[in-house]
């Protein structure tokens, strides 16, 4: 099973929660957390905020396509995203939006794109945005030190965070969907910690280690963590990155990932290794290869 961890607990650094984590960390690479400082209505409403979005017509939706853009920012339709080479392009929708550093000609810092409605929308994201990245660098910290480093060792590394927030809209799985079609296909994710608000429809399922699936879910207002390529490489592999996905079902379903990454400078080279890899660089070419828009385009 999944570990369930409080996180009042966690960040209390409660031993028994602690070693709790270190395990899900090093196993597992998921955990879910309940007793959060984000409240759940607050989630309600992000959920009711993306709902709206993707509920729009498509004409309204195009205005902030990001396949006319060179980045990933704003809205992508169905096929937008191949998160696996093997699979066909996935047949969700997203949205995403990040922070912005003007001037750095980076595309990881890129402008992000607003739509006009739903009325309120930008307000309603960009306030858990700044709810999500704060909770997310505490959570950083807590693991860091459950792993062995020093509780602050990642504190210094995410004022400028390339934190990018995604509104997931998965349709019911079309009937034309094969055994090559996903809502998301097989995939691990590419930074630090996922920290991920779904509307508690169930859909997402993790690898187990031994082969074979399970699945994981979280009712509004608690979340789903797991960790990415970064973070494994980063920590010499005390943290590990799972492989996950979303075939799809009869039900529509709403998630809300905030992918929490460093500043574009730092360098997650394994601890100690005496290398440098930037992390800008790693997550842009996870990028390149996996937005359609983007993807040949990369270097």
């Amino acid at each position: 099973m999944i570990p369930r961890i409080d996180a009042a607990a966690l960040l209390a650094g409660d031993p028994d929660t602690v070693s709790a984590v270190r395990r899900a960390a090093s196993g597992f690479g998921f955990l879910t957390l309940y007793n959060t400082p984000i409240p759940a209505a607050q989630v309600r409403d992000v959920l009711a905020a993306y709902r709206a979005f993707f509920k729009l017509p498509e004409a309204d939706k195009a205005r902030v396509d990001m396949a006319r853009t060179g980045a990933s920012r704003g809205w992508g339709g169905a096929r937008s995203e191949q998160v696996d080479p093997q699979a066909n392009p996935d047949y969700k929708q997203v949205f995403d939006c990040g922070f912005e550093a003007p001037g750095t000609g980076l595309r990881t810092y890129a402008p992000n794109l607003w739509p006009g409605r739903p009325e309120g929308f930008r307000a309603t994201i960009e306030g858990y945005y700044t709810a999500a990245c704060a909770f997310s660098l505490d959570l950083l910290g807590a693991i860091g030190g459950a792993i062995g480093k020093e509780k602050d060792y990642f504190a210094d590394k995410f004022d400028r965070p390339m934190a990018l927030l995604r509104g997931n809209y998965y349709p019911s799985r079309p009937a034309w969907a094969g055994e090559k079609d996903f809502g998301i296909a097989t995939h691990t994710d590419y930074g630090c910690l996922t920290l991920l608000a779904t509307d508690g429809t169930p859909g997402l399922e993790v690898r187990k280690r031994g082969g074979g699936w399970i699945a994981v879910t979280a009712a509004p207002g608690e979340f789903i963590i797991n960790f990415g390529e970064m973070l494994e490489m980063w920590t010499a592999g005390r943290v590990v990155a799972t492989p996950h996905r979303v075939k799809g079902s009869p039900e529509e379903r709403l998630s809300v990932p905030l992918f929490f990454n460093p500043n574009h400078d730092t360098n997650v080279a394994p601890i100690g290794s005496g290398r440098v890899i930037l992390a800008a660089d790693h997550l842009q070419k996870r990028f390149d290869e996996t937005y359609v828009h983007l993807q040949g385009k990369a270097g």
